[in-house]
């Protein structure tokens, strides 16, 4: 059983935020496809998702900003108005193997079981694939990276579904797989900081008022 390690001793608590920001819509996840390590754009509201989300994060004094490599996010980043984005490689998106690109009931009727990515994990493909403890070590390098940024002020990491739920995971010093009870939609923001000493979640699944209250 893998846990996530606290905070060094001794180490002041940062004052700051971490602001996570899931990249938009896409095609892919408009169809509930598992999206991994293919590189595909947004989609048209996808964009719009993510220029909505801008004016939030005008509510932020970032002194980092980091993206994942796919273009998905770099554009969401880019639309969101955030500057100065630097590529953090492990931000990717969790990589789904033989599963890539399929949703979660071609994988059940492939297998003939109530398949689910958190448990059962997956299986090599064009890509090897990954199990949850090294998306789980990719997502504590980048909190590693980002700690004594937050000591300067905030910091955003604008990614993908999967990933940003077991970061949070791992902020809060849980199990990663604590990710599948996190909903989090395309284009919403999240605000992760400490209560006292002990990390906690601020806000979780922010969107614009029209996306997340739509009316008929």
């Amino acid at each position: 059983m893998t846990t996530s390690t606290p905070a060094p001793a001794g180490r002041p608590t940062p004052k700051h935020r971490l602001v996570l920001m899931r990249h938009g819509q896409t095609e892919w996840s408009t169809a509930m496809k598992h999206t991994g390590l293919t590189d595909i754009p947004l989609t048209e509201r996808g964009e719009e998702l993510a220029q909505d989300i801008a004016p939030m994060m005008r509510l932020f004094d970032f002194s980092l900003v980091l993206s994942s490599p796919l273009q998905r996010a770099r554009r969401t980043a880019e639309l969101a108005g955030l500057t100065d984005v630097e590529i953090e490689p492990a931000l990717v998106e969790w990589d789904y193997g033989g599963y890539e690109g399929l949703t979660t009931s071609e994988i059940r009727e492939r297998l003939g079981y109530e398949w689910n990515v958190w448990d059962d994990g997956v299986v090599p493909g064009e890509s090897p694939g990954e199990t949850i403890e090294q998306v789980s070590a990719r997502a504590r390098s980048v909190i590693d990276r980002v700690r004594p940024a937050l000591d300067v002020g905030d910091v955003a990491l604008v990614a993908h579904g999967h990933l940003l739920r077991v970061l949070a995971s791992v902020w809060l010093r849980t199990e990663p797989r604590f990710g599948a009870q996190l909903i989090l939609d395309p284009g919403a923001i999240c605000v992760l900081a400490y209560e006292r000493h002990n990390p906690a979640i601020q806000h979780w699944n922010l969107l614009p008022l029209e996306e997340a209250l739509p009316v008929d």
